[in-house]
């Protein structure tokens, strides 16, 4: 998932929640520390945030023990706005700390900033299709697609390229190597695939488009 939210306050975490997925995160909340680790260990998150008043472990505890073995952007928000409170959330490994009440469009802001500082090498983002070269995952409207290893080695290819019509040779030869015993036409069959996973009408591409004597390009709608 993208963004792990640890809130017990459930207007709160709801309402940050529809503001998240309406910019196409992926989004999972927890109202304890406890649900919190076990919902990162089982399935990870690329952002976590982190209030400190939380029943059972707290924000802190939560913040230590993923510390202990991951790198993953912390996020602290919390009324609780002494010195001594953000010293000791920045100590134990939270890359920023907020102060509630919030506003909104600061705390979409700085959730963006942490997203491209972190994560802009690793990722190319086209609307709401996104791709993520390390992880080698897709998501479309936040929602994480199936692909084969040729299907996603040919849409980072076409996505990296964008707007440039590429040859159909040169995507053969890219993707499948000028040594592969696959035909040609494997890559015609990669396309039609393709289009049925990011297009909305796969019949009528607006993304994936056929140059008619060349190749294909992709292009942003």
């Amino acid at each position: 998932m993208d963004i792990l939210i640890v809130e017990d306050n459930k207007e709160l975490a709801g309402l940050l929640c529809d503001f998240l997925r309406a910019e196409n995160y992926t989004v999972s909340v927890a109202e304890t520390g406890e649900k919190a680790l076990s919902l990162y260990e089982r399935y990870g998150a690329r952002l976590i945030v982190l209030d400190i008043m939380l029943p059972g472990i707290d924000g802190f505890g939560v913040c230590k023990k993923i510390r202990e073995e991951s790198n993953t952007p912390i996020l602290i928000v919390s009324a609780k706005a002494d010195k001594e409170d953000k010293l000791e959330g920045l100590t134990l490994g939270a890359d920023d700390y907020i102060e509630k009440p919030y506003d909104i469009d600061i705390m979409l802001a700085k959730i963006s900033g942490i997203f491209k500082r972190r994560y802009a090498l690793d990722e190319i983002t086209d609307g709401n299709i996104r791709i993520s070269k390390v992880s080698r995952t897709v998501y479309k409207n936040g929602a994480r697609l199936e692909m084969t290893s040729k299907e996603f080695e040919l849409l980072l290819l076409l996505m990296e390229n964008k707007g440039r019509t590429l040859s159909k040779e040169y995507l053969f030869r890219q993707v499948w190597g000028s040594d592969s015993f696959s035909e040609p036409q494997t890559l015609t069959v990669h396309i039609k695939w393709l289009r049925g996973k990011i297009e909305d009408d796969p019949k009528t591409p607006k993304r994936i488009l056929t140059v008619w004597g060349a190749g294909y390009k992709y292009e942003s709608i």
